[in-house]
């Protein structure tokens, strides 16, 4: 790992995530977590002071850089639910099926190498009744916003660790199995290639 992914990246992607407009939209779906959650690509771990204590038993969350999640602020102590941190891929999480009554996907789908393989993970181990929460930015519907997507998505892939621009999140949720898929979209403020957000609930 070199020094501009060990040491740079992970600031620049805890204060581009920590903008109020996606802010904004975690807040949309954290607070519907229930009972026993995973959350998938925790990050800096941005999401956890918008979880609800009262509805929370366990939250366990996973992503694959350590030096990413060293940067937390938060004091997961005074969470008011228990809390495990876990060093793994979202591709093979390391779960019996069954396991989680949520499971939380935040603007990481656009990242991890093989995103419907992660997805029929976090299917696997979702429980019969269980759901998933998901907040991601992807393809825009406008074609010309397509293009430059298109275009500069390889150049942006490798300056921003890994992330897509240009990803159908419905369609890849979709074809990994789920059902009852609840969708809204909507562009936030900012940059429009950056700026197309889908979020929503599905279930097994």
């Amino acid at each position: 790992m070199g020094i501009y992914a060990k040491y740079i990246l992970p600031s620049l992607i805890n204060i581009a995530c920590g903008l109020s407009p996606f802010v904004e939209q975690r807040k949309k779906i954290i607070p519907l977590a229930t009972g026993n959650v995973l959350e998938i690509g925790i990050g800096t771990g941005l999401n956890l002071p918008l979880y609800n204590h009262k509805k929370v038993i366990r939250l366990t969350a996973i992503d694959p850089s350590l030096a990413t999640w060293k940067k937390c602020t938060v004091d997961t102590k005074k969470l008011g639910f228990n809390f495990k941190f876990i060093i793994a891929s979202a591709e093979q999480l390391p779960f019996d099926e069954y396991s989680f009554d949520t499971v939380v996907v935040t603007y990481s789908l656009c990242t991890i190498p093989d995103a419907k393989k992660a997805l029929v993970e976090m299917r696997r181990v979702l429980k019969p009744e269980g759901l998933l929460l998901f907040c991601e930015h992807g393809i825009a519907p406008d074609k010309r916003v397509q293009r430059v997507q298109d275009k500069i998505n390889p150049i942006w892939r490798e300056v921003a660790g890994g992330c897509n621009l240009n990803r159908n999140i419905p369609q890849i949720i979709e074809e990994s199995g789920f059902k009852n898929i609840k969708l809204e979209t909507i562009y936030i403020p900012g940059w429009k290639p950056l700026s197309y957000n889908y979020w929503g609930t599905a279930s097994k």
